[in-house]
């Protein structure tokens, strides 16, 4: 079992930039690819930001803005985030599941474990 725990989101000016953290704990990452989805106020589906397993894939629609690392000694996985606007207003939620398969599924039903999220918030 592994438990995700999120930080890092706040109230930002646009343009500015954060890095979000995913802190896990009851197993090491190495083996497991990593995500970063993110669920806007109206209620949409959960949208594929970003994943870390076998290799680092990025999203089209953050591709140049958004960066996904992990650092293995700490168990955690960082997403930072440059050039924020009011549209990435958001809970960002990171998750994961067993295995490297690579390339990421973008489904958020393919991932097992997910943390509680961090409130993203981009003023104009």
């Amino acid at each position: 079992q592994v438990q995700l725990v999120e930080s890092g989101g706040e109230l930002v000016q646009a343009g500015g930039s954060l890095r979000l953290s995913c802190a896990a704990s009851g197993r090491t990452l190495t083996t497991y690819t990593m995500t970063w989805f993110r669920q806007a106020p109206s209620g949409k589906e959960r949208e594929f930001l970003a994943a870390i397993g076998a290799g680092t894939y990025s999203a089209d629609s953050v591709k140049g803005r958004f960066t996904i690392s992990r650092d293995n000694a700490k168990n955690t996985v960082y997403l930072q985030m440059n050039t924020l606007k009011p549209e990435d207003t958001a809970i960002y939620h990171c998750a994961g599941r067993s295995g490297l398969r690579w390339p990421p599924s973008q489904r958020p039903s393919d991932y097992d474990y997910w943390g509680q999220g961090t409130q993203v918030t981009v003023s104009s």
